[in-house]
């Protein structure tokens, strides 16, 4: 046979090599890149249009989500504290009462980050009518007789204006007081060399015998507990970290009902007490430049119009128990927030504003800007896999293409074995037919 009509038999079967392998593979190339490319738009897409309604739902909704597992803490120590007032009244009991009552705190020890079982509260005590204090446990350990101080007179308390003792000895029973947010004040330059707020929160109610009123029993929080839930949160993100960084624009905070900073990642915004017991003054449109030059810039959410009426807005709304979106501008900034009530309730904590609200804020640029770096990676890695898979598939179908070269050759070799040369008789007898016609 000659190679013209070999070439004729091959070309077959490889138009059908070509129609079962080739163009499937092409298909299939074509749609995985196409598909993959798509992917990588609608990822990015998603990265960049970080605040669309979605997002700022979700956002709004961890807000409340916080608010709430504050106002559950908050509820626990209310409780905790009608157990005291049923429980002996003596320091071993408050020992082992305090020991007891623990709960996972993250710090940071030597250099390393971990999570530890911490007292929840760091102090305990009993305090008869006339404001003396008759037994008292501090971090565990019981205070000696001879340290007793009368707390009716504030300037003995811890923080020397304290007023808990007032507050509570003419409530009725079951009724609870519950402090303010109490510490010393952090400024900026304590801040920044790694000083830390610290506080407490007192939870007081009065105790009464045969007689009618014999005293009060406080229960003081360790504020570390309060404030985990804000400053290790991230509004955009479901990991926890030990602590935010406020240059971010992304972070979260709690105010109290008086419109003070109770929780922040920067300390030296939160309303602690000087020396002498008396707060810090806060930033209003009057000392702002003072103060900032000072690095002492406690907030105060009803005090900051002048910056943006919606600051003063979010804190008015939230007093009023609702939950909200706001956007104002900061310095040039876009800001958002999210804000929502921390629905606790005590005797000097009414509704509708209770204990306070959580704020989950973003500085839009910001985190825009970031938005879009995540954007670009995303398009580099879906086109670097779309190539890969474009390559892969060219490769695969060179390899086939030689398979089905050495398969075509073989089956061609096969068909001639199998035809002996001149079984197809001769021909020229026909030729001779036709001329004899």
């Amino acid at each position: 046979m000659s190679e013209t009509k070999k070439d004729k038999k091959s070309l077959p079967i490889a138009g059908i090599f070509i129609l079962l392998i080739v163009i499937p593979l092409s298909l299939m190339a074509f749609l995985i890149a196409n598909g993959m490319f798509k992917l990588g738009v609608t990822i990015k897409d998603r990265a960049v249009n970080v605040l669309d309604a979605k997002s700022q739902e979700d956002i709004k909704a961890r807000a409340v989500n916080t608010a709430n597992q504050v106002a559950s803490l908050l509820m626990e120590c209310k409780k905790d504290l009608q157990v005291a007032t049923i429980i002996p009244s003596t320091e071993s009991v408050y020992k082992q009462f305090l020991s007891e009552n623990k709960k996972p705190l993250w710090v940071k020890r030597n250099g390393n980050v971990q999570q530890v079982l911490i007292p929840l509260y760091n102090e305990i005590a009993l305090i008869d009518k006339f404001g003396n204090e008759r037994v008292k446990v501090v971090n565990g350990q019981a205070v000696p007789a001879d340290k007793f101080v009368n707390v009716s007179n504030p300037d003995n308390t811890t923080y020397k204006r304290e007023d808990y003792f007032a507050k509570t000895k003419d409530l009725n029973k079951g009724d609870v007081y519950v402090s303010p947010v109490t510490g010393w004040y952090v400024n900026k330059a304590e801040f920044e060399k790694g000083v830390r707020f610290n506080g407490v929160v007192r939870f007081a109610t009065p105790v009464f015998d045969q007689d009618g009123f014999s005293g009060i029993i406080v229960l003081s929080l360790d504020y570390r507990h309060l404030a985990q839930f804000t400053d290790q949160l991230i509004p955009t993100q479901a990991e926890r970290v030990f602590e935010t960084d406020a240059s971010t624009g992304n972070y979260a905070y709690m105010v109290d009902y008086r419109g003070f900073v109770v929780s922040h990642p920067s300390d030296y915004h939160i309303v602690g007490l000087q020396a002498n017991g008396t707060p810090v003054p806060t930033i209003s449109q009057e000392n702002a430049a003072e103060l900032a030059e000072k690095g002492a810039e406690a907030l105060n959410m009803f005090q900051m119009s002048f910056l943006d009426n919606n600051i003063f807005n979010i804190a008015k709304e939230a007093a009023t128990g609702k939950t909200g979106i706001v956007t104002y501008k900061f310095e040039g900034l876009t800001k958002f927030v999210a804000y929502a009530p921390i629905k606790f309730y005590a005797s000097n904590m009414p509704e509708p504003a209770g204990f306070g609200w959580i704020g989950l804020g973003l500085e839009v640029e910001k985190y825009n800007e970031e938005a879009a770096k995540v954007a670009q990676n995303i398009e580099k890695e879906s086109k670097a896999w779309t190539a890969t898979v474009i390559l892969v598939l060219i490769i695969a179908m060179v390899i086939l293409f030689f398979i089905m070269l050495i398969l075509v050759r073989g089956i061609s070799r096969s068909l001639k074995s199998e035809i002996p040369q001149g079984s197809e008789g001769d021909l020229s007898a026909l030729h001779d037919d036709e001329d004899d016609d």
